[in-house]
């Protein structure tokens, strides 16, 4: 048994060793095919449209199209960078239409 033991260590030692190293399922560059956007690292899984693949993008820089953070996890628009906000429909309708797109702004401005 200490020799199996040992054994599923060495195997496991790299895995373990590199948690920030891009994976299969997690930690997805752009453009990479995701699902959500949990899997990126940008924290942005975009679509172009419903019938497009949906692959991680960079978040929305200011002054740029955006949409507001949803539980859905893909977006047809990014959320903004961090420190950004973004100005947009945020009620029921807009959400449920997709229509809830706005622009990213400082709220410090």
């Amino acid at each position: 048994l200490p020799a199996c033991l040992l054994l599923a260590l060495l195997l496991l030692a790299p895995a373990l060793a590199a948690p920030h190293e891009r994976g299969l399922i997690f930690n997805l560059d752009v453009g990479e095919l995701c699902m959500q956007s949990a899997q990126c690292k940008s924290g942005c899984c975009h679509r172009a449209n419903g019938l497009s693949l949906a692959r991680c993008a960079p978040k929305a820089a200011e002054f740029h199209e955006c949409s507001p953070k949803s539980i859905y996890g893909v977006y047809y628009k990014c959320p903004c960078e961090r420190g950004l906000s973004c100005d947009a429909d945020k009620t029921i309708v807009g959400s449920i239409t997709n229509s809830d797109f706005g622009v990213c702004k400082d709220p410090q401005e």
